[in-house]
């Protein structure tokens, strides 16, 4: 199988309840990384590393909850779609 139709399939598809509440910590995460690189003003070199470092790590936390499947949850959804 091609490896772009299976990262689609996965994207897709439900995500566990566990990992949907650490996508949006993840989203969290970045936003306020990403507040404090756009923060006006005089910024500590220190916090902007840091934020840049939150920013990077929300990122990676949401692409890999994202692409994590409920398998329970997808074969269920297979099922229905053949009948």
């Amino acid at each position: 199988m091609n490896i772009f139709s299976e990262v689609k399939n996965r994207a897709l598809a439900p995500t566990p309840p566990f990992f949907q509440f650490l996508k949006k910590a993840g989203l969290l995460i970045a936003a306020i990384g990403t507040a404090m690189l756009t923060a006006p003003g005089e910024v500590p070199e220190i916090l902007l590393a840091y934020a840049g470092h939150a920013v990077t790590a929300g990122t990676i936390l949401v692409s890999i909850c994202q692409l994590t499947v409920d398998e329970g949850n997808l074969e269920e959804k297979l099922l229905q779609s053949v009948k």
